[in-house]
């Protein structure tokens, strides 16, 4: 039996050995996705972002604990950051969901992000298709809790919650930052503590103002992640706002029948496809990028490259001019393209830059 078959018979260890080999990007994790990937389409996924402190892990812990009393597969992704000076990460979103310990239905990955911004892992995309193929049937990705710069997971999700707590200023924060427009439902967890009221009003003012201004809005960075593929009709899902105490249960119930009621709209407005290829035109922008940055690592040597980067060091060349120099020399168009006369990037003085 192969490893594949592994995996689809429900094989735990298999599956954790094929998304490891996913996430480094091997061989055989690329063959594993391409085998898999058939098998993709059928997990509702749903992104759970918002700053750090929210109480995010602790909230997908008790909806996933809630989606198994309703006899759902669970899967959940914790993208963990990455130290910039050792590269190493916690993954320590495991400890906050040991009550998910021991149940065979549930599967919980902690991935690195290695340095990528946006909240998520660069292969991501590829950790939930594979968990799709392996038949988890509710896939939760819990993004980094950087905050602002969190919106990438509105091209991977199906549904996106976004998690807000009282006094921690984030109602500004995240119309700043286009949180806001991301937001299939908005949640304000620690609902306990005092100034939550005052939360959900300033998140309902926000919504109101962004429903009225939305020629405005719906244009800007973020929000076109979530708008592109959609029509004028994209406002007729009214974003709830669900107050939730994680931490012992209070809402929980309520904001897992929002998840369900939106799966539900996806379906029958037709938006459920819509969102699944924009879950697979992620994927493959990714695969993409890797596969050119590759491509050009290939074409030019290490020495050369240090040559050029020792340039822009020197002030010699500019950042852009050496990209043009570095590109056309990786696809073996450098002499035509920076010669004389040639679309290759001249230097200040309007001559070709010495090399």
């Amino acid at each position: 039996m192969t490893l594949i078959d592994r995996v689809l018979e429900g094989d735990r260890l298999a599956l954790a050995r094929v998304l490891t080999q996913v996430e480094n990007d091997t061989v055989e994790g690329q063959d594993a996705s391409r085998l898999l990937f058939p098998r993709t389409g059928r997990a509702h996924v749903v992104g759970v972002t918002g700053a750090p402190g929210t109480g995010k892990s602790s909230l997908v812990n008790r909806l996933a604990l809630h989606f198994r009393t309703l006899g759902s597969r669970v899967a959940i992704v914790a993208v963990d950051p990455s130290s910039p000076f050792t590269g190493g990460a916690v993954l320590g979103d495991r400890i906050r969901m040991r009550d998910l310990a021991g149940d065979h239905d549930v599967f919980i990955r902690s991935a690195a992000s290695r340095g990528a911004l946006g909240g998520l892992a660069r292969t991501t995309s590829g950790i939930v298709q594979i968990l799709d193929a392996a038949g988890y049937e509710v896939v939760f990705v819990e993004t980094v809790g950087a905050g602002q710069g969190e919106v990438e997971v509105a091209g991977l999700a199906h549904t996106t919650l976004v998690v807000e707590a009282p006094g921690m200023g984030d109602d500004i924060q995240a119309i700043k930052a286009g949180i806001l427009e991301i937001a299939d439902i908005l949640v304000v967890n620690k609902a306990d503590r005092p100034g939550a009221e005052n939360t959900e009003k300033a998140l309902r003012s926000l919504l109101e103002s962004a429903h009225m201004e939305s020629a405005d809005v719906m244009h800007h960075g973020a929000a076109a992640i979530a708008s592109d593929d959609e029509d004028e009709e994209s406002n007729s899902w009214p974003i709830p706002i669900q107050s939730t105490v994680a931490i012992d249960g209070q809402g929980v119930p309520e904001l897992a029948r929002h998840i369900l009621e939106h799966l539900e709209y996806l379906h029958s407005s037709g938006r459920w496809a819509k969102r699944e290829q924009r879950l697979i035109e992620s994927q493959l922008e990714a695969s993409l990028q890797r596969a050119l940055v590759q491509r050009f690592r290939d074409g030019i040597s290490e020495k050369r490259y240090n040559e050029v980067r020792q340039q822009v060091f020197t002030k010699s060349l500019s950042p852009a001019d050496a990209v043009g120099i570095l590109l056309a020399e990786a696809d073996g168009t450098g002499a035509e393209r920076a010669g004389p006369g040639g679309t290759g990037p001249p230097s200040a003085g309007g001559r070709e830059t010495p090399l």
